[in-house]
């Protein structure tokens, strides 16, 4: 969306703001430059270094792009594909690497031992608990946030206004797809298909409609960003 060299400037402003508020807030730790004239100094100094930014498009397609993001919008800490068992107060975790601080488990069978660069160690279950919740966000705190076109409180209008701007057409509404057929043009995935069997196909029953009242109590109590 953004030139890289426009994209610099951009990100050495935002880090100078930054610093110059944090100067004048006196919340900056560990500050060499206490005095004055060196704070000014340093600020006129960083002004004539570049910003440095890195970006490029994905040379694996977009299906990298979306693999990549899914481990951060859809699951949490570990995958039901890592829980094995429960062995009294422990519990059986495949991990990768070598030091996990778990106890190793030298097992035979299906992904026992350190089978394709992988192992089974044993976890205690408090210490497990623990290490699962330090990767659950507070309350009020959102996973992902979306700014500047693509806010939720003006993104139609927004990026209407952006197309009208660049001169570009209307979209089509019949090629606009379906998550179905995102997904499987994207990332070669069948979303209809059941994970376990891959034999059966999911099929909708009934949607329900969203319980407003329940939602407007959650949203009360939530003084956090949209």
């Amino acid at each position: 969306m953004l030139p890289v060299h426009a994209l610099s400037r951009v990100f050495k402003g935002r880090i100078l703001e930054a610093l110059s508020k944090a100067e004048a807030d006196e919340t900056l730790a560990r500050d060499p430059a206490a005095d004055p004239a060196q704070q000014g100094e340093r600020q006129r100094a960083l002004a004539r270094h570049d910003g440095v930014v890195y970006a490029k498009a994905t040379l694996a397609g977009p299906a990298a792009v979306l693999d990549c993001l899914s481990r951060y919008t859809n699951r949490t800490a570990i995958g039901a594909e890592g829980l094995l068992a429960i062995r009294g107060e422990q519990v059986l975790l495949r991990v990768r690497g070598d030091d996990d601080g778990g106890e190793g488990v030298k097992g035979g069978g299906k992904g026992g031992g350190k089978a394709r660069g992988k192992r089974v160690v044993a976890v205690d279950g408090v210490d497990f608990v623990g290490r699962f919740l330090q990767h659950v966000l507070p309350s009020s705190f959102k996973r992902i946030r979306h700014y500047g076109l693509l806010a939720p409180v003006a993104k139609a209008e927004r990026l209407v206004t952006s197309r009208a701007l660049l001169a570009m057409p209307a979209p089509n509404p019949r090629a606009v797809e379906d998550a179905r057929a995102f997904m499987q043009r994207v990332a070669a995935i069948d979303i209809e298909r059941c994970p376990h069997c891959q034999a059966g196909r999911w099929r909708c029953v009934q949607s329900l409609p969203a319980d407003r009242a329940a939602l407007a109590a959650i949203a009360a109590g939530c003084r956090g960003p949209p």
